[in-house]
């Protein structure tokens, strides 16, 4: 998002330090363009103030952290957030405390419904002529994502040799794209079977079957 100001100052330093504290950042996070020198004048007379116009353009990954954590703020819950980068160099909201379990969801949708709003944030145009590439950002509550992952890792084996010695497909219950991504993957290094996706939308299901 991007903000821009005119202010004034006894010096341009001044100035800045002025659209600073108005925007609520660091001068030095600031662009700048001098509209009028700062001139100091004889005894007073002739002074001239000096006259910027100020922009700043925030970084879409914080956006993204200031709504998680306006919205938790919103809601009373006691709630850390944080954010890191990940190895693939993306942005992780991670999410932990007293409240944070409740903010999960069944089977984790309360957390996707976070984490899309956190898309949303961090890729808001300002403008139609703002071309930021795509930010993605991860948010996750304490290590659910791992730990769902694994859960579904170890699904998707057991009901792979349940195919293989009844010699008849399963169907899995609807998942996200992620999560069905998670049951593609752990199968693909399973001999014998192979998956597929049925459904549309919220009801969009895998299912396993023998190998042709």
């Amino acid at each position: 998002m991007k903000q821009e100001l005119i202010v004034v100052g006894a010096s341009i330093e001044e100035a800045l330090q002025n659209g600073a504290e108005q925007l609520g950042v660091l001068p030095e996070e600031l662009q700048y363009e001098i509209l009028v020198e700062p001139k100091k004048g004889i005894l007073g007379i002739g002074k001239v103030p000096a006259k910027l116009k100020v922009c700043y353009v925030a970084d879409p990954a914080d956006l993204a952290l200031d709504f998680i954590r306006t919205l938790l703020a919103n809601m009373k819950a006691e709630a850390v957030v944080e954010m890191e980068k990940t190895e693939s160099d993306e942005r992780l909201i991670k999410i932990s405390g007293k409240d944070a379990g409740s903010l999960i969801g069944y089977h984790g949708e309360t957390l996707d419904a976070l984490q899309y709003l956190a898309n949303l944030a961090a890729n808001k145009k300002s403008d139609e002529n703002d071309e930021r590439n795509y930010t993605r950002i991860l948010v996750d509550i304490e290590n659910y994502r791992a730990k769902r992952a694994e859960t579904l890792r170890a699904l998707a084996r057991r009901m792979a040799q349940r195919v293989l010695k009844y010699k008849r497909s399963v169907t899995l219950e609807p998942m996200s794209a992620y999560e069905r991504r998670i049951i593609h993957s752990e199968i693909q290094g399973i001999e014998g079977v192979t998956t597929y996706s049925v459904g549309a939308d919220n009801n969009r299901k895998v299912v396993i079957q023998l190998e042709d």
